[in-house]
């Protein structure tokens, strides 16, 4: 095949069917025989998985949720670059696993209604830059623990994401690729969009809490 235009969409198309794979539609199916978005919050995620089943199926997803976003950015990306028009392979990088997010979000498995895309996004950026996601997951677990919200800590650590990419040059760490910088910005507005429904139940006091990970609660 020698069409630079075709393997570059015929790429991203297989990006987007790894990250459809609905993992926690099937776990759900294989442990209870149920559809867990029509359980708990109703998110085909992790956080839902593990309300719903517990902490050993919600493990089994959360772990292939973020392999679907590392394969097509780690692996697809660097496979097939030279084969592409791109000029940039962390552009590349980018494209690839924004379809594995998108086809987590909306997977064509399960009639575009998947998750909120957070593991999967998580994979790809360790597959593109490992430092940071440890971080965003740090800001992630205290956010958790003093609110009790997973919502909440997904937004505030995606929004942490571009300043941790900023500022970590400063201390002598390599900076990112202007590419990544940019869709850095881009990831807290998509964050923010698939937990809108979560945003809305904050509002009116009805959105989900783990009260066991809130080490700073009051007791009763």
């Amino acid at each position: 095949m020698n069409n630079p235009n075709l393997i570059l969409i015929l790429i991203l198309f297989a990006s987007y069917i790894i990250g459809s794979f609905p993992t926690s539609i099937i776990m759900g199916r294989i442990t209870k025989g149920i559809d867990i978005r029509e359980h708990g919050s109703g998110n085909a995620g992790g956080t839902n998985v593990y309300r719903v089943l517990g902490w050993k199926p919600a493990l089994v997803v959360v772990v292939f949720d973020v392999f679907k976003g590392w394969l097509p950015a780690a692996y697809l990306a660097k496979m097939f670059f030279d084969a592409t028009p791109l000029p940039d392979l962390g552009l590349f990088q980018i494209l690839c696993g924004f379809c594995a997010v998108l086809g987590h979000t909306y997977t064509i498995f399960a009639g575009f209604k998947g998750g909120k895309g957070v593991g999967t996004l998580a994979g790809m950026l360790i597959a593109m830059f490992p430092l940071a996601v440890p971080l965003c997951i740090l800001v992630f677990a205290v956010t958790l623990m003093l609110t009790g919200y997973v919502s909440v800590g997904s937004i505030i650590a995606s929004a942490s994401l571009p300043v941790l990419l900023l500022t970590l040059p400063i201390i002598g760490i390599e900076p990112a690729e202007l590419s990544l910088l940019i869709f850095s910005l881009m990831v807290p507005f998509f964050i923010i969009y698939t937990h809108r429904s979560n945003i809305s139940r904050l509002r009116n006091g009805e959105e989900n809490r783990f009260e066991k990970a809130m080490i700073f609660r009051k007791k009763s």
